[in-house]
Parts: structure tokens; C-alpha cells; sequence
């Protein structure tokens, strides 16, 4: 059971886990232990709240198919267990993203004594650079 909220979590059946050869140099194991993780999460499938369907599925992630499937690939660690445990990790966070409501900004407009600094330090900075021309006889 994958636990995102205290009233949101993901069942172990709904997760879809597979072990393939990791990628990359390797030593004597590289060829016989299968410890990268290809992890599979059917988004439209789920037990997930429709607010939450929704989100991932407009997410702009390349890791979610078009048919809504996330497919998380860990192969970080050397053993089976802790890159489950990294793959497991990265869709929770993955699903924890989208229930964080982001704040509308309001638009402000720099107050006027901001406004005449700004324009204060460039032109003070200007005199600066003017004073390194060629020094004249």
C-alpha cells in the first residue's frame, strides 16, 4: 500500500512492477542479476480520486504515455530492492505533486520610490563608465 494522503492511497495490485537488466558498465553480475525496476501505474485504471486523475493526466511529463500509463524506469542502485524502493518513492512524489494547489499570483506594480532608485543606480552607474573614457590633454 503506497500511502499519499491520510485519505489518498495507491493499492499494491494497481502498481505493476517488472525487473529487467540494468543499463550501463557493470562487473561480474552485469549479465545474470536483473535489478533495474520498470515500474507501471494505469492512471485512468486506479482506485485514485478523480482530482488527481485529472492532474496527472494533463501533467506535461514524458514518463506518462498517452494512454495515461506512468512508467517509472529506477536502475540508480545495485540491488533489486532499493531501486523498487527508489521507484516506488518517485511516483508517490510524482502523485503528491499534483495535490499541491499552486497560489494564484496577483499582478503588483513596483512602488514609485523603487521605481526612482532603480533609475537612480543607472544613472550613477553611467557617470561611472563615462569617467573610464580616454583621458584627454
Amino acid at each position: 500500500m503506497l500511502h499519499i494522503s491520510q485519505t489518498v492511497s495507491i493499492a499494491d495490485e494497481e502498481i505493476e512492477l517488472s525487473y529487467i537488466r540494468a543499463q550501463g558498465a557493470g562487473g561480474q553480475n552485469v549479465n545474470k542479476v536483473s535489478s533495474a525496476v520498470h515500474l507501471r501505474f494505469d492512471i485512468n485504471a486506479s482506485s485514485l480520486p478523480d482530482f488527481y486523475k485529472e492532474r496527472l493526466l494533463n501533467l506535461k511529463d514524458s514518463r506518462i504515455t498517452k494512454d495515461g500509463v506512468i512508467v517509472i524506469k529506477a536502475q540508480q542502485y545495485r540491488t533489486q530492492e532499493k531501486n523498487r524502493e527508489d521507484a516506488l518513492m518517485r511516483l508517490e512524489e510524482m502523485v503528491k505533486s499534483v495535490a499541491k494547489v499552486q497560489k494564484a499570483r496577483r499582478a503588483t506594480k513596483p512602488t514609485k520610490s523603487s521605481q526612482r532608485k532603480r533609475m537612480d543606480g543607472k544613472t550613477q552607474r553611467g557617470k561611472t563608465k563615462a569617467l573610464r573614457g580616454k583621458v584627454s590633454f
